[in-house]
């Protein structure tokens, strides 16, 4: 008579985290940081057509390291679930809060339920009437939820690229000096050797508070360009 096979859930369970862990670390980094005018997106991505960055509602946005199907998965039930709700009820009812709750139970079932997790970590970003009141969220594969403030780094290099931010970023500075840090951030310590990242080898996008209503925008081209030269 066989013996049947057993394994542990505290081992199935570490098994899945390390998996997911090393997918994620694979992929280029991507950081999410607070400026007096709103939230600012800068990802390692030089790709035009698959994103890592994007809007979700009026003043939200989403950010994802990972494999791209799954976040972009992520993405559009985010996207329908905002509409739904403010649809049917108020367009001020939908909230990054209410969204990065809903992506930890997705996330968290996911993980306990189904042999393989996903393989990404999501911020999701809502932009304030002023700097205090900006909410950022990190999830994790798990469905972890961390509420950060001032910037948060994801992926593979993420410890490294937050200690290179925590040591220069500061409460009210301006977008073009936001948006160079992370950039240097990226290009020292998103992969082991330190380079130069130019305008052609990011995605850079804002949530800005001082446009009405949809507050996402995209920055490319020589808009960029000119925010990456110091003044």
């Amino acid at each position: 008579m066989s013996v049947p096979f057993y394994v542990s859930p505290e081992q199935i369970m570490k098994d899945k985290a390390d998996f997911a862990r090393k997918g994620i670390a694979r992929g280029r980094s991507v950081v999410v940081v607070q400026y007096a005018e709103g939230i600012g997106f800068v990802a390692e991505n030089p790709s035009k057509a698959l994103h890592k960055i994007s809007e979700i509602y009026d003043r939200i946005g989403f950010a994802a390291v990972g494999k791209y199907n799954e976040f972009e998965n992520l993405r559009v039930a985010g996207i329908r679930l905002a509409d739904l709700r403010g649809y049917s009820y108020d367009r001020t009812d939908v909230t990054g809060r209410s969204l990065a709750n809903a992506y930890a139970q997705t996330l968290g079932s996911i993980f306990t339920e189904t042999a393989k997790p996903y393989e990404v970590e999501i911020v999701v970003a809502e932009v304030g009437t002023e700097e205090g009141t900006d909410q950022i969220y990190r999830l994790t594969f798990d469905g972890s939820v961390a509420d950060e403030r001032g910037f948060v780094a994801m992926g593979g290099s993420a410890d490294a690229i937050a200690g290179a931010m925590s040591a220069s970023w500061q409460v009210g500075q301006d977008l073009g000096t936001s948006i160079r840090q992370a950039v240097h951030a990226l290009g020292e310590h998103g992969t082991e050797e330190s380079r130069t990242l130019s305008a052609d080898d990011l995605e850079v996008a804002v949530l800005d508070r001082t446009r009405p209503r949809r507050t996402f925008r995209r920055i490319e081209g020589t808009e960029l360009a000119d925010l990456l030269v110091a003044q």
